[in-house]
């Protein structure tokens, strides 16, 4: 995992999923990691101060090393927009640019031609919502991993089940699929660790092939 995009990949998943220590932050790390002890003092749960503390220096890392890049977005279209600027702007690193996306944003996109151009009207009946979830069916899963991976011409898709999430995910190939494990033996391991040693490992062979 060594290199600039080891570097960066360990980067933006701690900062974005465990922030790179043995304990994931809550939901709500903001209401639940501090306590108000005074009307002008907060301090760290400690429960959370390990993770706090080294969120802080991960952070700190990231930034003095240039590898972590903070793009704020409120719409997809917006998203969608700051992707493609950077696809463009990473166009001459060929084969080494690696892109490393939340696949469930993507499922929130509605074209432009299918939007309501005018207030919808209470009168033309009940709002027909369907948002992006966990799936709890392997097989379905897996189908579906598969499908955006010949769909949007991936090299990779990982996939993951709800209530597995944080022990296993399916990494789904070409190829075939491999099943990557959290560490039991490592008290507070994750399974991100593996995982992005594995991606990184596949796009270093895909590079020098």
């Amino acid at each position: 995992m060594e290199g600039p995009v080891g570097s960066y990949m360990r980067d933006i998943w701690r900062h974005n999923c465990s922030f790179g220590t043995t304990m994931s932050l809550p939901d709500d790390p903001l209401l639940e990691c501090f306590e108000v002890t005074s009307e002008s003092n907060i301090t760290v749960h400690p429960k959370y101060a390990n993770t706090v503390r080294g969120a802080i220096s991960d952070n700190r890392k990231a930034v003095i090393r240039g590898t972590l890049l903070k793009l704020p977005f409120t719409t997809i279209f917006e998203y969608l927009q700051i992707l493609q600027l950077i696809a463009t702007s990473m166009r001459s690193l060929g084969s080494s640019a690696l892109f490393y996306l939340a696949a469930a944003v993507s499922d929130f996109y509605v074209p432009w031609e299918s939007m309501a151009v005018h207030k919808i009207q209470s009168s033309s009946g009940p709002l027909d919502m369907r948002l992006a979830q966990l799936e709890t069916d392997t097989k379905i899963l897996l189908e579906k991993a598969d499908m955006a991976l010949k769909k949007y011409n991936m090299h990779m898709v990982v996939a993951n089940e709800l209530l597995t999430r944080k022990e296993e995910v399916i990494v789904v190939t070409k190829s075939g699929n491999i099943t990557v494990h959290r560490d039991k033996t490592q008290a507070g391991a994750d399974v991100e660790d593996p995982l992005i040693k594995l991606i990184v490992d596949r796009h270093s062979a895909y590079i020098s092939s």
